[in-house]
This record gives structure tokens, C-alpha cells and sequence, in this order.
């Protein structure tokens, strides 16, 4: 039986008593197999947010055959302001809305339907956040105060390390490497515990931590580092390589491989101020941040550079499937006298062993976006690969007249793009897989698309009042099934 078909057959069981149903999960309080999340701004003068969620298999917000006046489904607890994220973790049950009214970071169980607590110790907003599925660590960029921030749950405690410019942090899906990315900077930088005997040999301040750290704290006795890129040409007295800094183009993101070991670093190029759009990987190992754990060197300048692939459509978001990454960016173009972005979509193939290098194919037009933005990606059923941009109005295809929209479906076995109509900035997208369809938040709504031809379905009964942000589908097969990483 699939995946799917077992989803439907435990909502045909639970009305029998059966209380579980795919992968041993819990049927959750409402009765629904099938949900989709929706995280909702300004829902009412009185509330900045709301989570509510419908039954995606019905597509309908209410009980089946209830009546439009009974209360709609929603997440019990939550009370953040101006939800913008959702990060979806379906194979752990559990989902981590941002709300940047407030900067809370709120933990939603979806097994109960219910909120579990908020991240305690973020200085202020976040630009970029993310927390590993073990909700052991949670890992926050603070443009506006400059800072890094680790909060160890385990250990009780929170670090904030001065990293001026810091927009943005990747984190790897094991969690165990987290990547920091400064605006408008060339360089990578990220954080390791220390050991009890390193707390102490770098107790003595500035003069004393690893050569490669740009900030440790607690300030005299430190418990972790942020350590930048470097060559490792040279090792100080406490047995850390250092030398050169790694230089990147505009570097922006990270994604990983499909075993956890390498890292590819998306460097946005002139989309973002720089040279050359492309991807360079490397290992992953020696930036390991847990205790022990790290192993072997990152790479030289030299070695950096060839394995550095250019991507001249754009590099600013990727998703891996696999031995396939897919490439999103945009191109600057001069049109009218201006300079215009156009999207691109560009399809790598990763190397199969040592003894092979990436290969990128043609460029293949999608939706124009804002520079530098990090666009919504998501895989989905009918070999399809969905991609939701901002600001398309703004790009090369309204500026000359052609088709535009912010929501483009890509068929992965032709990797023919198709554009959806214009109906606003396309701020999330869920893959409701097994039932042949995607939510998504375009220009502050809900609506649903048929992977099958990408036409628009009925979507009267999951609108919501207040403006929609972000959706994503709590009974995804695995976490891959998520936008935000």
C-alpha cells in the first residue's frame, strides 16, 4: 500500500475507533489526515495572527458537511504577530512559525493541534531563522542588531556573537552544521561548541581564541565560537587551521547533499552586487559544530574555486532532489535604459563520485523576482517542481510585454516551465502529496493548483480572512516537504 493510500484508509478507520494512522502518527484532535497549515496576518483589529488550517483532501476549512457558521480549524495557543514562516517538520509532527510582528518563534505540534512553547533569548527580529528537528538548537540572523544567535536548549542557555551585516543562516537537515551569510560580503562564517579544555585555554579574551574566530562567547570563559571560513595554510597553538579567508561571490545560502556531507553554497553574483552567479561545495565536516565530531579540512582557495560551478541565470535558491539540484535565480538584463532581473531556472547534475564535477544545463525562463530574494521552492506530485517568487511585476517579462506571473510549475521529466496568471507576490507553497495538488499564498490569499495540468481548483472554502503568508501541509510524507530551510 502507498504512503498515500494509507492516509486515506486511516481516515476511513478513524470513525472505527483506529487512532493512528500513517508512520505510527497520531490522529490529531480534528480528525483530518490530510491538513494543510496557513499562517494568516491581521487576521482582526484585536489579534496580528492567527494559525488556522484546513482539510486539504475536502478543501474545505470547516468539519465535511458541517455548516459554514461552525468554527473553522485553527492551532490552539497561538497568539504571535505577523506569522511570515512556516518551518514544516511533518516527520517529527512539529512545525516552527516566525512571527516577525513580535519575533516570537513559536513550536506547533501536530498531533495535538496545539502550540508547545516559544524560542526564549532572540535579540529582537530575526531576517533568518531556523531550528534543527530535534529542537535542540535554533539558529537566528538579527540584520538590524548584528548578531548571530545560538540558543542551546539542551544546555539552557543562548549566545549572541557580533557578525555586523548578518541577513541570513542555513542549517544542514541532520543539524549539525548551521551556516551564517553577511549582506553584500564575499565570506562564509559558522559556529562550533568548544570543549571544556578549550573554554579554558581561550578564557584570556580576544588574545587568546582560535585564530579563525571572529567572536566567542561567554567573553571570558567561551562556551562557543564563530569561526570564519579560512584556508587551513597554518595551525595556531591550540590546534585550529587557519590562514586565507574563503572567498565566495556574494554567497547567500546553503543546501546540502543528498548524504548530509557536502555543502553547496549558492553565491548570488551580480544578482546581489558581485562578479559571477554559482555554486561551490564543500565539505561539511570539519564545520560541524557539535563537540568532538568535526573531521578533516575545508578546502583551499584553490581547491574552492574547482569545485565552483557557474550558474549564468542566477543563483540565489536551490533545492536538492537527489543527484539533480535545482538552480532558482535572477539575471540582470538592461531593458528601457534600466537595469531588469529576469528568473531562470537552471538544473544541475552533482557529481556521482570523486572523479566526476557538477554539470549545469541551459537556463530555462521561469518568473522574474525580486534580486537577491530567497524565492519558494517545493517538489510535488506529477514530476513537478513548484517556485513562487516577489516582486515579478518589477522584472524583464511585465517590462516588455510578455506573460508574467509570480508562481511558475516546472515539469522535471521535460523541465518545461509553466507560468501561473499574476495574482500577487507568491509568499508560500505546500505540496500536498498523493492527492495531486498544491496549496499556496499568492497577493495575501489561499489558493489550490492541480499538479496534474497546473489549473486553478475551487478555493471559495479555504480563503481566509486577514492576509495569508505562508502554507505548508502538516501530513507531508517527509521534511523535505517544506519550504523554509
Amino acid at each position: 500500500m502507498s504512503a498515500a493510500a494509507a492516509l486515506l484508509v486511516a481516515a476511513a478507520l478513524a470513525g472505527c475507533g483506529t487512532t493512528t494512522y500513517f508512520a505510527g502518527r497520531v490522529l490529531p484532535p480534528s480528525g483530518l489526515a490530510n491538513r494543510v497549515l496557513i499562517a494568516v496576518q491581521n487576521p482582526s483589529p484585536a489579534s496580528g495572527g492567527t494559525l488556522g488550517f484546513v482539510d486539504a483532501y475536502y478543501d474545505i476549512r470547516y468539519k465535511y458537511n458541517s455548516t459554514n457558521t461552525a468554527p473553522a480549524f485553527s492551532i490552539s495557543g497561538y497568539s504571535g504577530s505577523l506569522p511570515i514562516s512556516i518551518q514544516n517538520m511533518p516527520e517529527e509532527q512539529m512545525g516552527a512559525i516566525y512571527g516577525y510582528g513580535d519575533g516570537s518563534l513559536t513550536f506547533v505540534n501536530y498531533a495535538t493541534e496545539a502550540i508547545t512553547g516559544n524560542a526564549s533569548g532572540l535579540p529582537g527580529l530575526s531576517s533568518s531563522i531556523f531550528t534543527t528537528r530535534s529542537e535542540a538548537y535554533t539558529f537566528a540572523a538579527n540584520l538590524g542588531s548584528h548578531l548571530f544567535t545560538v540558543l542551546d536548549k539542551n544546555a539552557g542557555v543562548n549566545y549572541s556573537f557580533n557578525l555586523p551585516n548578518v541577513y541570513r543562516v542555513s542549517v544542514n537537515p541532520g543539524g549539525s552544521v548551521a551556516l551564517a551569510f553577511v549582506q553584500n560580503s564575499n565570506y562564509v562564517f559558522y559556529p562550533r561548541k568548544l570543549t571544556s579544555a578549550q573554554t579554558i585555554a581561550f578564557s584570556g579574551g580576544p588574545n587568546t581564541w582560535p585564530t579563525a574566530a571572529v567572536d566567542c562567547e561567554p567573553y571570558n570563559q567561551p562556551a562557543w565560537c564563530l569561526f570564519q571560513a579560512q584556508s587551513p595554510d597554518h595551525t595556531d597553538a591550540t590546534g585550529n587551521y587557519y590562514g586565507a579567508p574563503l572567498t565566495f561571490d556574494r554567497p547567500v545560502k546553503a543546501v546540502f547533499s543528498a548524504d548530509g556531507g557536502t555543502a553547496y553554497i549558492l553565491n548570488c553574483g551580480p544578482e546581489c552586487g558581485g562578479t559571477t552567479a554559482s555554486v561551490s561545495s564543500m565539505p561539511v565536516a570539519p564545520m560541524i559544530f557539535l563537540i568532538g565530531q568535526q573531521s578533516g579540512l575545508l578546502p583551499t582557495q584553490s581547491a574552492l574555486n574547482g569545485n565552483t560551478i557557474a550558474i549564468p541565470g542566477g543563483a540565489s535558491n536551490a533545492l536538492v532532489d537527489s543527484s539533480t539540484m535545482y538552480v532558482v535565480g535572477q539575471q540582470p538584463q538592461q531593458v528601457q535604459g534600466q537595469t531588469l532581473f529576469a528568473g531562470n531556472l537552471t538544473v544541475v547534475t552533482l557529481p556521482a563520485g570523486a572523479a566526476t564535477a557538477m554539470t549545469a544545463a541551459a537556463p530555462i525562463s521561469i518568473s522574474d523576482g525580486a534580486p537577491g530574494a530567497v524565492s519558494r521552492m517545493i517538489e510535488a506530485d506529477d514530476n513537478t517542481l513548484w517556485i513562487g517568487m516577489t516582486k515579478c511585476t518589477n522584472g524583464v517579462r511585465a517590462a516588455t510585454g510578455l506573460t508574467y506571473g509570480c508562481l511558475t510549475m516546472v515539469n522535471t521529466s521535460t523541465n518545461t516551465p509553466t507560468l501561473l496568471p499574476y495574482i500577487g507576490d507568491a509568499t508560500g507553497i505546500a505540496a500536498v502529496t498523493g492527492l495531486h495538488k498544491v496549496y499556496t499564498a499568492e497577493g495575501g490569499q489561499v489558493y489550490i493548483y492541480s499538479t496534474v495540468d497546473g489549473s486553478a481548483k475551487d478555493n471559495q472554502y479555504v480563503t481566509v480572512t486577514g492576509t495569508a503568508y505562508d502554507v505548508a501541509y502538516m501530513d507531508g510524507l517527509t521534511d523535505a516537504n517544506n519550504t523554509v530551510y
